[in-house]
């Protein structure tokens, strides 16, 4: 049945109102995040473009994604330009998608993509915002086809799988939370609980296979040991907790003095890492004097030690995940790597305002990774009764997987930033809006129903 004119007017209205908004979003990153914030992590992937060199340390997608995108705007700009493309594509396309039934809920999600724990990170160049922003993507572009045309709905699904893929290919610890998402892509118009069960370890092998042809296959990525940082930092923690020194290495009495009592913190690993004092013994020694990381032996130890002091491995676990879920972790990232002295854009009034409004809110919930995920739980709880919906569907998809991957970091955390969390950030706006516009079934009178039955 066509539309009548006024509603066609209004139809019209409505996508001219996302669109300026959407817009309006988009410049106001430019204006604040351009060129980009580049990290020291980010700095290192870019300088594997130039050499060549791909490593699995960090991903070798993302090197490689960004040599292809660096002519665009050489340097962190043309990666920043993706990201910021990236996040309002995704918000516009389920804020298109919302105003169908009303426009006030689509308006809404686009004022909350402002949200600061979510904006503040778009112009950060980290895989985390580039995998957090490409999950949101292809679930904004399931739940878009879902509510849009059925030709449309098969390519828009084979793109939000490959998104999916991207984004364990930059974070392969989302291995565990991919299933989720991937299942909600598959069946956007509601959730299959059999077909999610079925499918949840043969898309935890086929990606963890994906990572290993594309990583070591396609791209010949060289092994850089990333999994024994995770063991070193549980071996010093081990070590603390128990009081005996569970390295394959022997330490002088000041050595083991510093590695028993003073070396541990449940923030990050890199504590014994060689660029920190007065711990960097601890990698120098087995690294660069004894060359046993990437070995054997410090599997070996990793293994023997958990189960000898299961006690001390669980007790540096939990202490860990409890600072990243509620501590005062690193957020923005504000150095320029240049002149790390020096802050990026201290001349720039929109920036040094939004860094300001930062500092403000950092203190409160906004800023925890736990407030965020116990939004996302309370989100899935809501959506459980709505799973039959579109809506329903799409908030357990993408809060579901969050809450799995922020859970994986209790066993494979080196480091309590904010920004590990930041999938949770995305999710919980998203899903929270989403879940909130599904409508609810209106239970009918007993009497109706039996008249209805009746045929009267």
């Amino acid at each position: 049945m066509p539309l009548s004119p006024d509603r066609r007017q209004r139809t019209l209205w409505r996508f001219l109102a996302i669109g300026a908004l959407i817009a309006t979003g988009y410049v106001l990153t430019l204006v604040i995040f351009y060129p980009g914030i580049m990290t020291y992590d980010a700095k290192f992937v870019y300088e594997d473009i130039a050499t060549g060199a791909r490593g699995d340390w960090q991903s070798p997608v993302m090197t490689t994604l960004w040599g292809l995108i660096d002519p665009v705007a050489p340097g962190a700009a043309s990666m920043f330009l993706l990201m910021a493309t990236s996040y309002w594509l995704a918000f516009g396309f389920l804020a298109i998608a919302l105003a169908r039934p009303t426009v006030s809920v689509a308006l809404l999600l686009i004022v909350l993509a402002l949200l600061p724990p979510a904006f503040v990170f778009v112009g950060i160049i980290w895989r985390d915002m580039l995998f957090a922003i490409s999950w949101l993507l292809a679930a904004a572009i399931a739940f878009a086809a879902a509510k849009g045309a059925a030709r449309y709905r098969m390519p828009a699904q084979v793109l939000a799988l490959a998104l999916c893929a991207f984004g364990v290919l930059l974070r392969p610890n989302a291995l565990i939370a991919a299933p989720i998402l991937c299942a909600y892509v598959i069946w956007p118009c509601r959730i299959s609980l059999k077909g999610t069960a079925l499918l949840f370890v043969p898309a935890m092998v086929g990606l963890f296979a994906l990572v290993q042809v594309v990583y070591y296959g396609v791209l010949g990525a060289s092994r850089q040991h990333p999994l024994q940082t995770i063991m070193v930092f549980d071996l010093g923690a081990i070590s603390h907790f128990s009081k005996e020194n569970q390295f394959p290495v022997s330490w002088s009495e000041p050595e083991t003095a510093l590695l028993l009592n003073d070396c541990y913190q449940p923030t990050r690993w890199d504590i014994y890492w060689k660029r920190f004092e007065p711990c960097d013994f601890v990698m120098r020694k087995i690294e660069r004097e004894q060359g046993l990381f990437g070995t054997p032996a410090i599997t070996d130890a990793w293994v023997h030690g958990i189960l000898r002091h299961p006690q001390a491995y669980l007790r540096h676990r939990a202490a860990f995940m409890w600072n990243f879920l509620t501590g005062d972790n690193l957020t923005m990232w504000l150095a320029d790597v240049e002149n790390p002295t020096e802050n990026v854009f201290p001349d720039r009034a929109s920036f040094v305002a939004l860094v300001s409004l930062h500092d403000r809110l950092k203190p409160t919930p906004l800023f925890s990774v736990g407030a965020w995920l116990l939004v996302c739980v309370v989100a899935c709880c809501f959506a459980w009764k709505r799973r039959q919906t579109p809506e329903g569907a799409f908030t357990l998809g993408v809060c579901g997987s969050a809450i799995l991957y922020v859970l994986t970091f209790a066993a494979v955390g080196v480091a309590s930033d904010f920004r590990y969390g930041y999938w949770a950030v995305l999710a919980g706006i998203a899903g929270s809006v989403v879940v909130g516009s599904a409508p609810t079934k209106r239970r009918e009178p007993a009497v109706h129903t039996a008249l209805l039955q009746s045929g009267l």
